[in-house]
């Protein structure tokens, strides 16, 4: 019987397979991520962190992160968080989560440690014991944090339960928090590893960060799900990748399309390893893939190259091209792959094959709705349907392709952006009097951030400064490459600032 439960998901592989490995250590095998999973629950516990919480990991990436969210969404709620973000960031997301804990690395200088104290957050250190396995931690609390008081025994969690905290970025309201049940994320895992015809004998090497949910579910719950093994790096580093394919010896690897493109410029002086360490098929995600870039990829590896469709209210994957020998199509995402997929009109009727509307789905994965948000969940749900915000179509066959973006998060290779975001951090500078973040496009990563700027009268501001003032306050991949100062920005019939199109109205298309 299939589990609904993180604790069942991790009971499938066999005690003595390697579940975890990453460079340089011993691998850690399905008995000791047990055990670890058992200890995390017993530390968390102790420390009062109870059924139902909600605890922070601020990590670095590699095999801790992976087996310390494992150990947490077991039996309480797991909130991933970006360890580049500033100190205001880590403000917004740890308020808006109500986190109880905040789990950092021993020694981490994280401004995510200040901002806990100052919200009265229980902070708990990880100390990695590498000796022990890939992935294996003691977890207490730091000097001067105290517990609730109330420790006791944390008990692993029913299929109802929260298993995953992400928040989505979208352009009418602040980032939405999206909770995600035990159930939702194993039955995504299941579907994901059923779309690759996964099994024990399979090793992943995953590059993704573990803050998405792309790498969470295909890089790491997915291939545990089938009993196989998770080769955990620190994260992408093209300079690294060929070197880290050799030690690691996967039999598929995941990654968002500017990686895919990365690596391939460096394909050509590692033809040896790539030779020495066959792939059986290489997957793609989170944005759109070029076919060209495709066809290299395949010609490349020697393999299938799968690219799927996923977000983040749906646990991720809603869509995939098959394995061969089934039909894949490029410039497709493939036929329905986890929840139910339909397209759907303005007035909530469903299309027929061939017609255009709006991409919809239903299923075990997808979210019961957005917390504490209920006008967010009264436009994103429709007839028992949730409204992914993209357009597109779905053949007679079953095949889906995306024709364009309802909503105007910026994908910026992958990276999702809240323009309002942005644009509220823009607002607190004294000199701007208007701004309207919008996306450009770019060769390679697909969009970029740009900004629409209004200067007040009588003041000057260079394109550095704002780019600076963001600096400060957002993380790196949000700061807009592109400023644009205006006497005016361009208006709808209505009088609304719109941010589609505007690239192509101030001739950056």
């Amino acid at each position: 019987m299939l589990g609904s439960t993180i604790a069942e998901l991790l009971a499938v592989g066999d005690k003595a397979d390697t579940a975890i490995a990453a460079p340089g250590v011993p691998p850690l095998s399905y008995a000791d991520l047990r055990h670890q999973v058992e200890r995390t629950l017993l530390s968390l516990g102790r420390s009062g962190v109870g059924r139902g919480d909600r605890v922070a990991l601020v990590l670095p990436g590699g095999a801790e992160l992976a087996t310390a969210f494992l150990g947490v969404a077991a039996g309480a709620s797991s909130a991933p968080l970006n360890p580049a973000y500033r100190a205001e960031e880590f403000e917004f997301y740890l308020s808006d989560l109500a986190a109880r804990a905040l789990i950092v690395e021993r020694g981490s200088q994280s401004p995510a440690r200040e901002v806990a104290a100052r919200l009265g957050i229980l902070v708990l250190e990880l100390e990695p014991q590498p000796e022990n396995g890939a992935g294996a931690f003691s977890l207490s609390p730091s000097s001067g944090s105290l517990s609730s008081g109330r420790g006791g025994v944390l008990e692993y969690a029913q299929p109802e339960d929260v298993a995953l905290l992400l928040h989505t970025s979208g352009t009418t309201s602040r980032p939405k928090l999206v909770p995600l049940s035990q159930r939702n994320i194993t039955a995504s895992a299941q579907s994901i590893a059923q779309t690759l015809r996964l099994t024990p004998g399979d090793r992943g090497l995953n590059v993704m960060p573990l803050f998405h949910i792309h790498g969470l579910m295909a890089g790491l719950l997915a291939p545990l799900h089938a009993g196989g093994t998770v080769f955990c790096t620190p994260g992408f580093n093209a300079l690294r990748f060929f070197a880290l394919m050799s030690e690691a010896r996967p039999t598929w690897y995941t990654a968002v399309p500017t990686m895919h493109q990365t690596i391939l410029a460096r394909a050509g002086h590692n033809r040896d390893i790539i030779a020495a360490n066959p792939l059986r098929f290489v997957r793609s995600s989170s944005s759109s893939m070029p076919p060209q870039v495709i066809g290299e990829l395949e010609d490349t590896f020697g393999a299938p190259l799968i690219e799927s469709y996923g977000m983040t209210e749906a646990a991720h994957q809603m869509a995939s091209n098959p394995l061969p020998p089934a039909r894949r199509i490029p410039g497709t995402v493939g036929l329905a792959a986890g929840p139910e997929i339909a397209i759907m009109e303005e007035q909530g009727n469903l299309l027929e094959a061939g017609a255009t509307g709006e991409i919809v789905i239903r299923g075990p994965s997808v979210m019961q709705g957005y917390q504490n948000n209920p006008s967010a969940n009264a436009d994103a749900f429709c007839n028992g349907w949730f409204r992914t915000g993209d357009q597109g179509t779905k053949s007679a066959e079953g095949y889906v392709t995306i024709t364009g973006r309802l909503k105007e998060i910026i994908n910026r290779g992958g990276e999702k952006i809240s323009p309002r975001e942005v644009d509220e951090v823009l607002m607190d500078h004294p000199s701007i009097r208007q701004v309207v973040t919008f996306a450009v496009p770019h060769d390679k990563l697909g969009e970029d951030v740009a900004v629409a700027v209004v200067l007040r009268e009588g003041v000057t501001l260079a394109e550095k400064d704002v780019r600076e003032f963001a600096m400060k306050r957002l993380a790196d991949f949000k700061v807009p490459r592109k400023v644009i100062f205006l006497d005016e920005i361009p208006k709808g019939p209505t009088g609304k600032l719109q941010r589609i199109g505007l690239a192509a109205k101030l001739g950056l298309g």
